[in-house]
């Protein structure tokens, strides 16, 4: 059984193709309805599309890195909470979204949910501080994405998400 999610989309900077709203319902529920974890109840995610000078701010005020990076996430539930109600706020660059996909010669809907997937995770407690953290989250990430239709976001790249 699907989760219930709701996701509320605001987009503060950037040129976001309309197509990507759908997208990221559809990669947001499948991420949530695969993540290991018990679904207690309906479940809201708030997803801020923004550029990079939104994202710097954000980042230099929430982890005091004064640069923009591709996802932030901001939980929250903590680790022992019940995976219902409001599960946080993801926001993802524009610019470095795109620069990222075309360094990694993938296309920009294939990175833009795996950000998804990744800042969902975050979300519910996967880190990747530690190389088994990593590790585990990646194997995570890439059985969602082959469950939406997408290759190995990690195949052969040395991508650090969420840096």
């Amino acid at each position: 059984m699907t989760p219930e999610l709701t996701v509320e989309i605001a987009v503060e900077a950037g040129d976001w193709p309309d197509t990507l709203a759908p997208l990221a319902e559809r990669a947001l529920s499948v991420a949530l309805a695969n993540c290991g974890f018990a679904i207690e109840g309906p479940c809201e995610v708030s997803l801020l599309l923004t550029g990079d000078a939104g994202q710097q701010a954000l980042n230099r005020q929430w982890r005091g890195k004064d640069q923009p990076t591709n996802v932030l996430s901001f939980p929250a539930i903590g680790p022992e909470d019940a995976v219902e109600g409001l599960l946080g706020d993801i926001s993802l660059a524009y610019e470095t979204l795109g620069r990222e996909a075309e360094a990694l010669d993938k296309p920009f809907e294939a990175h833009f949910v795996h950000l998804l997937v990744h800042g969902l995770l975050h979300l519910l407690g996967h880190d990747h501080q530690t190389e088994e953290e990593a590790l585990a989250m990646e194997a995570k990430e890439t059985d969602i994405m082959a469950l939406m239709g997408y290759p190995d976001p990690y195949d052969g790249q040395d991508l650090i998400v969420g840096v």
